[in-house]
């Protein structure tokens, strides 16, 4: 029997309130759903059972998955049990909000086998957290960290925002400060970026408040990997930090290109060379399931140049870099006579650092991945011939 390695990741489209800054897909005033949603996703998981795939890695994402009781999760997880063989060392994640648990609740999920919590924070400001539109407060993600360490949650991960407008100089420091107290072993950071269409970019287009600014975002970037250093972490990926061994094993798997599946509303898969995206629609997603039938999805054929970018970009995201002997291994492509002009170019910009066995991005690139990203983008992408 094979025992290829598979991760599992589960969408929970369901908010209290849409963040200002969101442009994922998800859903308001509709908590009544989530029974019959909860009930859907255990019908496609043994719609979509791949006899013999060992399970390493299971994420619960959102929207707000922390609005589904721990006995829907503990039926989803035995689900999975079912369906699939579990690694002895399976990391359970779940993306936790905080204002949406209590301490009761994180107990009960830990006895559900959730193993690990990424806990949505985003700032230890309340006026940043109005701002951004988040339904807790300063004092209550502070309380949802210390009732996770209570509950027994070891593998903790934190994630905050950082280019905030108006922000001043010595917040981002004292929360930097304030997080590493916390005592925490994974940290995620991500620059705020003002998507079409949301309330956050209608504010800004209506001018009452600024543009992000670049500079700022990159000197606070430049801050956090300073002080996280000198704290024990390690930067192992562009918006990921981590004391050794509490490395997201989940999401390591998407930017090393393992095989996943994604079950629920918009969910997305990457398998036998193929990208599938389940339907955004909630109603079609149950309708859909309801009648034992796979959800309305879309699939796309990668083809091998696009595997090969993409096996570029994804571990150009990564401390480790692109190795030449993997890629040859993967794609018999030399990595350097493919892309010859691509490195030549990053690595006199300053961008990127090439051994003649290795590249991996520059500090200075890590500020600036999207100049070097494009470069390595399919031809077909890039508007050439």
């Amino acid at each position: 029997m094979s025992t290829d390695a598979l991760s599992l990741y589960l969408h929970i489209p369901f908010c209290r309130c849409r963040c200002a800054y969101c442009s994922f897909v998800s859903y308001t005033g509709r908590d009544g759903d989530l029974p019959r949603y909860a009930a859907a996703l255990e019908r496609e998981l043994r719609i979509r059972k791949i006899d013999g795939a060992l399970v390493s890695t299971i994420y619960f994402g959102g929207g707000t998955p922390s609005l589904l009781p721990p006995d829907a999760v503990h039926r989803l997880l035995a689900a999975i049990d079912e369906n699939f063989l579990l690694d002895d060392r399976v990391e359970i994640t779940m993306e936790v909000n905080p204002g949406t648990v209590s301490a009761e609740y994180l107990r009960e999920l830990r006895k559900t086998g959730v193993n690990r919590l990424s806990l949505g924070v985003q700032s230890f400001d309340s006026e940043e957290l109005a701002l951004l539109g988040r339904i807790h407060t300063a004092d209550e993600a502070r309380q949802a960290v210390a009732m996770a360490r209570q509950s027994g949650f070891q593998n903790l991960s934190l994630d905050f925002i950082y280019g905030l407008p108006n922000r001043r100089p010595d917040t981002w420091r004292r929360m930097l400060d304030e997080a590493i107290a916390t005592g925490a072993p994974h940290l995620s950071l991500y620059g705020l970026t003002i998507e079409e269409g949301t309330p956050l970019a209608a504010t800004v287009e209506r001018g009452e408040l600024p543009t992000p600014d670049s500079d700022a975002a990159a000197s606070e970037y430049e801050l956090a990997d300073e002080m996280l250093e000198q704290a024990g972490f390690r930067h192992y990926e562009l918006s990921n930090w981590s004391k050794p061994g509490f490395e997201s094993r989940h999401n390591m798997v998407y930017w090393k290109r393992g095989r996943y599946l994604g079950m629920g509303v918009a969910a997305h898969s990457f398998i036998n060379g193929q990208r599938l995206s389940n339907t955004s629609s909630l109603d079609e997603y149950l309708a859909a399931t309801e009648e034992n039938e796979l959800p309305p999805h879309s699939i796309e054929e990668i083809s091998s140049e696009t595997a090969l970018s993409e096996a570029v970009i994804l571990g150009l995201r990564l401390d480790e870099g692109v190795a030449a002997d993997d890629i040859k291994q993967a794609f018999n492509v030399d990595l350097y006579g493919r892309f010859r002009e691509q490195i030549a170019e990053c690595t006199a910009l300053g961008l990127l650092g090439w051994d003649g066995k290795r590249m991996k991005l520059t500090t200075r690139g890590r500020l600036l991945g999207n100049e070097v990203f494009m470069r390595f983008l399919p031809l077909s992408s890039t508007g050439h011939q």
